[in-house]
């Protein structure tokens, strides 16, 4: 497909004229996520970005997987205070220490709901069913920066020990994994999306 025909797509408003975002919204943002490895970097990432835009975490994701041991939550738990000083010399990353340190100490409740449930998978996909949630937004305007049931995920995250998951980054790690397809309905990934719901 040449970069014309990319361009000419309607997509959603958020993604904008920039090819990185482009291409995530194109192949990434909505697609249902049940891998737990990449549900960790999301849950990274969508914490990393409070405060920030998506397209400043998107250009340092390469980084962000570097410096995160890939996203094995695993690896991640066991960094100690020498990491955090390592991470926070890292200028390819965010380097706020409370971010630095939250993402570890998710990695740690990450592995608490592993061992739980099986997977995080599992644990996440049971808030919806087993199954997206198929919006019908007409307008970015409509999309909603959290909803009742980001509060309670927020709630319950929080209660099991993981930090930068208040209601708003749950829901934009929601849509994200696909959760919730929040692509507008004149945009050419809802349909796209909605044919992969089970």
């Amino acid at each position: 497909m040449s970069d014309q025909q990319t361009k000419e797509k309607i997509r959603c408003q958020w993604c904008a004229d920039n090819a990185l975002y482009r291409a995530y919204h194109d192949e990434e943002w909505g697609v249902p996520v049940t891998d737990d490895r990449l549900l960790f970097e999301f849950l990274v990432l969508e914490g990393a970005q409070a405060g920030l835009s998506w397209i400043t975490i998107l250009k340092k994701r390469q980084n962000y997987k570097e410096a995160f041991a890939n996203f094995h939550c695993q690896q991640v738990a066991r960094y100690s205070e020498r990491d955090v000083e390592r991470l926070r010399a890292d200028a390819g990353i965010v380097r706020n220490r409370l971010k630095i340190e939250s993402a570890i100490k998710n990695a740690r409740s990450f592995i608490a709901i592993q061992e739980k449930y099986g997977s995080f998978s599992t644990y996440l996909w049971r808030w919806v069913n087993g199954a997206p949630l198929q919006n019908r937004w007409r307008t970015a305007a409509e999309v909603p920066a959290h909803t009742p049931l980001s509060d309670a995920l927020s709630k319950d995250l929080k209660k099991r020990g993981f930090s930068f998951v208040g209601s708003t980054i749950c829901y934009a790690f929601m849509q994200a994994v696909g959760m919730v397809n929040d692509h507008t309905t004149d945009c050419f990934r809802h349909q796209e999306i909605k044919a992969l719901a089970p």
